[in-house]
């Protein structure tokens, strides 16, 4: 046979393989109910555009309600029209579960179901489903992580068009690229008076979130605590929303301004220095956060309540939100006589800068510009050592800065909240059970935080709430029965959180809080033994000294006692000694009882 010949048999021989397979793989996927499916592609959004932004409404939520007005009052004041979510509610779990995906995470549940709701209730009030996806935007955080966290703006668009709001925009910040509009300005753009601001309602609603939890406890008025905070919410929100926004031309004597006219990236780089200083160091604002902590400071507290201290540890979501997200967690603890010791967002966001700085030194060999240099070529080296530093330098410096303007904010607000743990401590003890470079979730610092807390006697249990069927939580839970069988003083309880099973939630919490609370009885009692002081002593010396009764006075920590009341004891205590009028009258009338 000619050599054509044979090629054309050959040819056609394998097309006809080749169709035979094509025909199975077919029947295959027609029996596996694929045969409909087709390569996904990511719908292209219409943008967000600045021409929006005067009828435009942009919604929020997920966070506490004290982070969320601060939130809305930056926006405001940036002019943007603003709006959070209400707390989510198992309504709104519910609504998830129907409009949405199976096998999704409660906090996409009770997310999108809110924001369906919300929706809906715009509906009710006589918004047509047009005019609401055009004058409503949601906006929400985003991640290329290895849980399903990575996947929620899907789930949002897959929900809201099953609800039947399809085409309703949802804004996504990406920690790589922030937000963009497709063309044109964006409607969302992120100027210095608004990235300050919002680094302000960050660090206020954390330290506002844990004064709350911190004073409550042992208010001597039922309510008053509440009240209190809501008045100095709305001074802070007031100050962050109606502040007037500095510009180097209005501030700049007459004879500078024609100077600064002529030289534009001067007046640039000034005005962006004055602002970021006037946000931060401006006088109306730190006079709003005085004006805040005296409000704080005229609570009335009793601190010789004893209350165990509970952590609050966990997955991001699960730990943040106040509602029945989490079995309204919080609100249970305080009922049950607990102190409840929350973890700030301010945590998080130094926890991923960490992690993009170590993992940029893992990786450096592989990606450094030249590979395994020789000891005597020193220019490669230098270059290799450079190149590292221009990817990790930026991060030091925004972590230690992020870290400065927290503690700023504790120090401003009274100085008793906690400062930050140091990530590189967390990442040291959790290092023997979980790698720091192991992704997803909250990372190593579920595991390091349970032991940091444990081992420094700054709780008596640690409490880890998570979704039901959290990936990285399940491995993390995993991993903590090694720690727990290693620190044999250890409370650790993981509750997995979910629409359903409040109750047996809650009844799991209490065995556990009788453990705590018996070792917050015993460590009090101790130190009144050590002290020789009665209760009465001491309750009878705070009476006699009101400022001992303000709820921002600062109570010296004592290493090894995690109590709030047994700290206070041991302060009042050294008080009693160091008075000389008090010990006086002790004796005088210890000398009275004598002679009577």
């Amino acid at each position: 046979m000619p050599t054509l010949s044979r090629e054309v048999v050959q040819t056609d021989f394998e097309m006809e393989i080749q169709a035979r397979i094509d025909a199975e793989r077919a029947r295959l996927r027609a029996e596996a109910g694929l045969a409909r499916m087709h390569e996904f592609k990511k719908p292209v959004e219409r943008a967000f555009t600045a021409a929006e932004r005067d009828h435009v409404t942009i919604l929020f939520g997920g966070l506490t309600w004290k982070h969320e007005e601060m939130i809305r009052a930056v926006f405001r004041g940036s002019g943007y029209r603003c709006e959070n979510i209400p707390t989510p509610v198992v309504a709104d779990f519910q609504a998830g579960k129907e409009y949405g995906n199976n096998g999704q995470c409660n906090p996409t549940y009770f997310t999108v179901g809110n924001l369906v709701r919300y929706l809906q209730g715009l509906e009710k009030q006589g918004l047509s489903r047009q005019q609401i996806i055009d004058n409503y935007v949601f906006f929400t955080a985003g991640s290329c992580g290895p849980c399903r966290f990575g996947m929620y703006e899907a789930e949002y668009r897959f929900a809201l068009q099953n609800s039947g709001f399809e085409g309703f925009r949802v804004l996504l910040f990406q920690q790589t690229d922030g937000i963009k509009a497709a063309s044109g300005e964006p409607g969302l753009k992120f100027s210095v008076d608004f990235g300050m601001g919002m680094l302000n309602a960050l660090n206020l609603g954390d330290v506002i979130n844990e004064l709350v939890y911190q004073v409550r406890p042992f208010e001597v008025n039922k309510g008053e605590t509440d009240r209190v905070i809501r008045e100095a919410v709305t001074t802070l929100t007031d100050t962050l929303r109606d502040r007037k926004r500095w510009h180097i031309m209005d501030a700049s004597p007459a004879w500078a301004k024609p100077f600064l006219e002529k030289h534009k990236k001067i007046e640039g780089i000034g005005c962006t220095l004055g602002k970021v200083a006037h946000n931060l160091y401006g006088k109306e604002y730190v006079d709003a956060l005085h004006a805040c902590r005296d409000k704080i400071d005229s609570i009335e507290v009793d601190r010789l309540r004893v209350k165990p201290v509970i952590k609050i540890t966990g997955e991001f979501w699960a730990q943040t939100t106040e509602g029945d997200g989490n079995f309204n967690m919080f609100a249970f603890l305080e009922r049950e006589g607990a102190q409840v010791l929350v973890e700030p967002i301010a945590t998080w966001i130094d926890y991923m800068m960490y992690v993009a700085k170590e993992g940029s030194r893992a990786r450096a060999q592989a990606q450094a510009p030249y590979r395994d240099p020789k000891w005597h070529e020193v220019k490669k080296r230098t270059v290799n050592k450079l190149s590292l530093l221009k990817k990790t330098v930026g991060l030091s410096i925004g972590s230690n800065v992020w870290t400065y303007f927290y503690h700023r904010t504790i120090r401003h607000m009274g100085g008793t909240g906690h400062h930050l743990v140091p990530q590189s401590e967390l990442a040291r003890l959790a290092h023997p059970f979980y790698h720091q470079l192991a992704r997803g979730g909250e990372g190593h610092m579920e595991v390091g935080k349970n032991i940091f807390y444990t081992v420094n006697h700054l709780c008596h249990m640690v409490l880890a709430l998570k979704p039901f069927g959290c990936m990285p939580s399940t491995q993390s839970d995993g991993v903590q029965s090694r720690v727990v069988s290693k620190f044999r003083d250890m409370i650790f309880l993981p509750i997995e959180t979910s629409g359903e099973g409040e109750v047996n939630a809650h009844s799991r919490v209490q065995m556990a809080l009788a453990e705590a609370k018996a070792k917050a009885r015993a460590e009090f009692d101790g130190v009144l033994t050590k002290t020789g002081k009665s209760l009465d002593d001491l309750r009878e010396y705070v009476a006699e000294h009101p400022k001992l009764r303000r709820g921002l006075y600062k109570v010296p920590h004592r290493e090894g006692i995690a109590g709030t009341a047994a700290q206070f004891a041991y302060h009042v205590s050294e008080l009693m000694n160091k008075d000389r009028a008090y010990r006086r009258r002790a004796r005088v009338a210890t000398a009275s009882r004598q002679v009577a």
